[in-house]
């Protein structure tokens, strides 16, 4: 089994070495990822310079790009064969209900998914990187997985608690659910008296109802969600009149 790896932590995160040495236990693996912390980066592509890659002493390629351009480049420049899976993360923190718009980590999983390769992102519902031994763990065990009753291409994103294995209570499909507007952005002057801005923390959750993502890691299951690209908004397509006077 081939598997690329990618994240947007950058490639000496934890998250990615912990996800690479799990999946190299019984895989094949090629790591492609960010030279840097890429968070928030979502699908954007680099088209108004060229990209470099390099490749560090453990083996990991890294380009000065976003999480969407290593995959790319990857499955289009680096890798001779297609791989079976593109497998994102681990994350620094939760990618659940409207994270996933912005989630660079997300954005690298569906790069594969559009290249038509079964693809998986992984999260922890916490930062700091606690337990990331048992995020590994259950990484592992979801592409041990491989969902044969659904059909290929698939994505997948996963949430996992901050826990110790023992005390994770299993897994649980998932929708996504919502969050409220963002905090505001928070207004600060340079050194120069100049204007800057930083985008305020995301909102409390709006729908952290039964059935989603929120729902099931707040009561220490992993969540794991199907996702899809085509945002086409079929009720209102139906109401839509284009038939101008």
């Amino acid at each position: 089994m081939k598997i690329l790896i990618s994240n947007d932590d950058g490639y000496l995160a934890p998250g990615i070495v912990a996800l690479a040495a799990a999946m190299s236990a019984f895989a094949e693996v090629t790591v492609v990822a960010p030279d840097s912390n890429r968070s928030g980066a979502s699908n954007a592509l680099t088209l108004d310079r060229p990209l470099s890659v390099q490749r560090a002493a453990n083996g990991f390629y890294f380009v000065n790009g976003t999480p969407s351009d290593c995959v790319h480049i990857a499955l289009t420049a680096i890798m001779k064969d297609k791989p079976d899976l593109v497998v994102s993360g681990i994350n620094q923190g939760q990618n659940m209900g409207d994270d996933t718009l912005y989630s660079g980590t997300v954005a690298a999983a569906t790069e594969g998914f559009l290249f038509g390769i079964p693809s998986i992102a992984f999260s922890q519902t916490e930062k700091g990187w606690q337990h990331l031994d048992a995020a590994a763990r259950v990484a592992e065990e979801i592409v041990k997985r491989g969902f044969p009753e659904l059909p290929a291409p698939f994505l997948l994103n996963v949430n996992i608690p901050n826990l110790p294995y023992k005390d994770i209570k299993g897994i649980r499909k998932s929708r996504l659910g919502k969050r409220h507007t963002s905090e505001p952005v928070i207004h600060m002057t340079d050194p120069h008296g100049r204007d800057i801005y930083w985008i305020g923390p995301p909102g409390a959750a709006s729908d952290a109802s039964p059935g989603t993502d929120f729902d099931a890691t707040a009561r220490n299951f992993v969540s794991v969600t199907p996702l899809q690209i085509d945002l086409t908004n079929t009720r209102q397509l139906a109401h839509l009149n284009l038939d101008f006077a």
